[in-house]
């Protein structure tokens, strides 16, 4: 008899190589400018260590049961080289989902990284990984249990943000943004311009001063500020 809410989903189609490299070292606050605002899980979810760069791949998607790693553990032998593993725990924050063991094992599996809605331990030893970047929601030196259930590869929530298998992750120290595929090729165009257009007003500023920005006065004068 199968077990609703224990579930292994087929494998998924990931993203390409080339979609993905269009957003190699693009800015996680320029991407949610170009989605709208709205793309970026909640920052409660922080990067562990400082200035490990971008984190870059698809999600594979782990769905546990709060304060259990079992399908976790499962998930390390199944995602692929590249892979992002995101691992909804609910936002609980009062067990460990993984520590240092489980991340040196992903990351030689090629796994670039973890994301967990929940929490982390042995803070100190993922924060000096290189090439590999984990993201948490707490930090406790409580285990978890191993006991299921769970799900791998279907839809999650994390941060606030529904997240689906084979999503474009793309993280740095601001925080983590959430690309559907099906989107990724406007958004990286739209977030390149973006980035230059920044790009030019910041030259102007160091090089004139100037900072110009009429819709500040048309603003105010639209909410009726009065000036007196």
């Amino acid at each position: 008899m199968s077990n609703v809410g224990c579930r292994i989903y087929p494998d998924f189609p990931r993203p390409s190589k080339e979609l993905l490299e269009k957003f190699v070292g693009m800015p996680a606050a320029n991407v949610d400018d170009c989605m709208s605002r709205t793309a970026a899980v909640d920052p409660a979810i922080k990067q562990i260590g400082y200035r490990k760069g971008q984190l870059l791949g698809p999600a594979f998607t782990v769905k546990v049961a709060e304060g259990d790693n079992l399908m976790f553990h499962k998930a390390m032998d199944m995602a692929e080289p590249g892979d992002v593993i995101v691992i909804d725990a609910g936002g609980s924050t009062s067990r460990a989902i993984f520590g240092e063991l489980m991340a040196f094992y992903c990351k030689a599996r090629g796994i670039v990284g973890l994301i967990v809605d929940g929490s982390i331990r042995d803070q100190t030893a993922l924060a000096d990984m290189e090439n590999f970047i984990v993201y948490a929601k707490g930090i406790t030196p409580d285990g978890p249990y191993k006991n299921g259930p769970g799900e791998l590869r279907g839809t999650i929530t994390i941060g606030g943000r529904t997240v689906r298998a084979g999503d474009i992750i793309i993280g740095d120290e601001d925080g983590i943004v959430i690309v559907r595929p099906e989107d990724a090729a406007v958004v990286a165009e739209n977030t390149k311009a973006l980035a230059e257009k920044e790009a030019n007003i910041a030259k102007t500023i160091l090089e004139e001063g100037t900072y110009i920005r009429p819709w500040v006065e048309q603003k105010l004068q639209e909410i009726g500020c009065e000036i007196l």
